[in-house]
């Protein structure tokens, strides 16, 4: 076996970018003391993300109690097949392209709003209440209240290491309780009389073990309500975040909006929602020269892998024209994200509505550390300066 340079890197740069590169160059598969193992390079964290069988999704076992159930996030097949297999319906191709308009119109309201605003609030005024409008309408519960679900979900999100490993502040329990005592409440009137949206259907549908309880169903809102909207929320402010560093490619897709596509792309691999994941060994492996024993916990950087220069040509820069980008945001293997199709819509539709209303947008104060955080930043101040006249593609 080759060894690693070190399983014990000494202290990293604070920088992201420059710290991900020295752990891919010296460091690929390493870890701190009684911490989990760190995988910064692309081959090995696509080995990871593949290999079910190996690296198991199911992090902490027997985490689901009797009033729990698993969630698609951390399990495995067969059980993660049958779950996906209930919801995947709601996000393919042919019923994301029919809610366009309905993002469309809600995006167009938003950015109307933050252009009245001194200094809006980037994540409060759009990267926000558009994915989780657009998850709770799936959902049936529009008539909720918006802010609150965005709440429980940055709660919950931002510490789901924490509550993963029995860890959960009073604050998180509290997030989730009053998350799980909504979501009953609707599951219970809905079983009286399922309407035609996805938790309806989700009550209604049979398997082969039958119905599906309620834990089943609060497990597919929790997910759906989280994941749903904290993927968009991370393009959306990635996206802005490029646009203050670089406002080159503001005036590009200003030219030529046929580049939006493959900008969100490159922002999805430059800024990645999702810098990391977990997974559980649960077979001995070797991965670059290091052995990883069974009941180890480790950490994809899917960050890292994206900026991979054995993948990516120029992986520091950003490229708004990048073809191929085989990057990883969204995962790989079977737990690739379910709403890939949908973050990518909300993504593509957010810049365009900025480009109709905005001639220029920067970021004020800002933090990196909490740019670059799971989750992202709970509040981000712009500065924007407004187009003189806008003509609606509505009016």
């Amino acid at each position: 076996m080759t060894e690693t340079t070190s399983t014990e890197p000494g202290p990293l740069p604070d920088n992201p970018a420059e710290r991900y590169r020295i752990l891919r160059r010296d460091h690929p598969v390493s870890r701190q003391a009684g911490q989990p193992w760190r995988v910064a390079r692309y081959a090995d964290v696509q080995r990871v993300l593949r290999d079910n069988t190996t690296f198991s999704s199911e992090v902490v076992p027997a985490t689901v109690g009797a009033d729990r159930a698993a969630t698609m996030l951390f399990c495995d097949p067969p059980e993660h097949t049958r779950l996906r297999r209930l919801v995947s319906s709601a996000f393919s191709p042919r019923r994301i392209a029919q809610l366009r308009e309905v993002i469309e119109r809600r995006s167009e309201e938003l950015v109307s709003e933050m252009v009245g605003k001194e200094q809006p609030d980037l994540v409060y005024e759009l990267a926000s209440p558009l994915p989780v409008t657009v998850i709770a309408n799936m959902l049936g519960v529009g008539d909720g209240d918006i802010r609150e679900f965005k709440r429980w979900s940055d709660a919950i999100f931002g510490n789901i290491g924490a509550i993963l490993f029995g860890r959960a502040s009073a604050d998180v329990i509290e997030a989730a309780t009053a998350m799980d005592a909504y979501f009953r409440d609707r599951i219970d009137r809905f079983r009286k009389a399922p309407p035609e949206n996805l938790l309806g259907q989700l009550i209604e549908v049979e398997t082969d073990d039958g119905k599906l309880t309620d834990a089943e169903l609060l497990s597919f809102c929790r997910l759906l309500l989280i994941a749903g909207n904290e993927t968009t929320t991370g393009l959306i402010v990635g996206c802005v975040r490029v646009f203050h560093e670089l406002p080159e490619t503001f005036a590009a897709l200003k030219r030529d909006r046929s580049l939006i596509p493959t900008f969100v792309e490159e922002t999805l691999r430059y800024y990645s929602p999702f810098s990391l994941t977990l997974r559980r060994v649960v077979k001995p492996i070797e991965l670059s020269g290091q052995e990883l024993p069974v009941g180890d916990i480790v950490l994809p950087l899917i960050a890292s892998a994206n900026r991979d220069d054995s993948v990516f040509e120029r992986p520091d820069e950003f490229v708004i024209d990048r073809n191929p980008n085989p990057h990883l945001a969204f995962g790989f293997g079977v737990h690739t994200c379910l709403g890939a199709t949908l973050a990518r819509l909300e993504g593509q539709i957010a810049v365009a509505s900025l480009l109709d209303h905005l001639d220029e947008i920067t970021l004020v104060d800002h933090d990196l550390a909490a740019l670059s955080r799971l989750g992202g930043p709970r509040t981000l101040p712009v500065n924007i300066r407004a187009i003189s006249k806008v003509t609606s593609r509505f009016q």
